[in-house]
């Protein structure tokens, strides 16, 4: 299969990429620059492509035959601005794909964000995939504005969309200011932990099993199957601090995980879990 990849170099986007060259597909990669790599060592290298999504021709997509979609903007907190989510996370991309429509790609995966359900996630015990998209920053309404728009179009223009919202992905690669990063350095390092209280309940996921459940799809997916979005978790959610408590004791972790001394973000939601059409990663 030949597969035009954005986000590459990114975190889950660079396990995608290891694993699809290893199972013998030709990868094309969009990243920004050459100064931009994998977070992990790939062992064979794609044909890399260098510009942003919204500079892609049709004529340099020609042959491909699914796009798979990972790049994103201002995923760290602090977030950027409305404006520039909506630019890059929501009009760009969409250029990007009316140029592979044209090249003659007629499949699309897609990571969307557990964020994108924003506040609405705390109305249910499991989050089935038509609750309401109640995003409460920046960079989750650019995703959630994304999902609806770039659904639409493949519905108009009776294309194969597989949405897939991603719950909460860790592991190697991650940004190194991130929650379980973060705990592993304190753990080795012999140190202490402050976090919060950690009463947030989060459905865990290895950054692995998300980019195989990403593969897999890619592969089987035809012409045919319309437009369909999926929850991806492990369906196995629990709090924060019991996720933090696990990591802690395998490490043989010296310090102590000081709960509830860093206090919860603004408008922090307490719950996000999957659940109607859920992608099970542990299946």
């Amino acid at each position: 299969m030949n597969i035009c990849l954005t986000g590459g170099t990114g975190f889950i986007g660079s396990h995608f990429l290891k694993q699809a060259l290893a199972a013998g597909h030709s990868v094309r990669a969009i990243r920004r620059s050459s100064d931009s790599q994998p977070r992990i060592k790939i062992y064979q290298q794609p044909d890399w492509f260098n510009c942003q999504l919204d500079q892609v021709k049709a004529n340099e997509l020609q042959g491909c035959d699914v796009l798979v979609h990972f790049a994103a903007h201002s995923v760290q907190y602090p977030f950027d601005s409305l404006t520039n989510c909506l630019r890059w996370n929501l009009i760009a991309a969409l250029e990007l794909f009316e140029q592979a429509r044209r090249a003659g790609i007629r499949r699309f995966v897609v990571a969307g964000s557990c964020f994108e359900y924003g506040r609405s996630g705390e109305r249910y015990k499991e989050i089935p995939i038509d609750a309401p998209l109640e995003p409460i920053n920046s960079y989750a309404a650019s995703k959630a504005a994304a999902s609806i728009a770039l659904c639409q179009w493949a519905e108009e223009y009776q294309l194969g969309l597989n949405l897939l919202r991603v719950f909460h992905v860790y592991g190697e690669g991650e940004a190194e200011t991130r929650f379980w990063p973060s705990l592993r350095r304190a753990a080795l390092a012999g140190s202490d932990f402050p976090m919060t209280a950690g009463e947030q309940i989060r459905d865990f996921i290895k950054v692995e099993k998300v980019a195989h459940a990403f593969l897999k799809k890619a592969e089987n997916m035809s012409n045919n199957d319309g437009v369909n979005v999926y929850n991806l978790g492990s369906g196995k959610p629990r709090s924060l601090l019991s996720f933090a408590q696990g990591y802690w004791a395998g490490w043989n972790a010296k310090g102590s995980l000081i709960e509830g001394a860093v206090p919860y973000r603004e408008s922090e939601c307490m719950r996000y879990a999957p659940g109607e059409k859920l992608i099970n990663v542990n299946k």
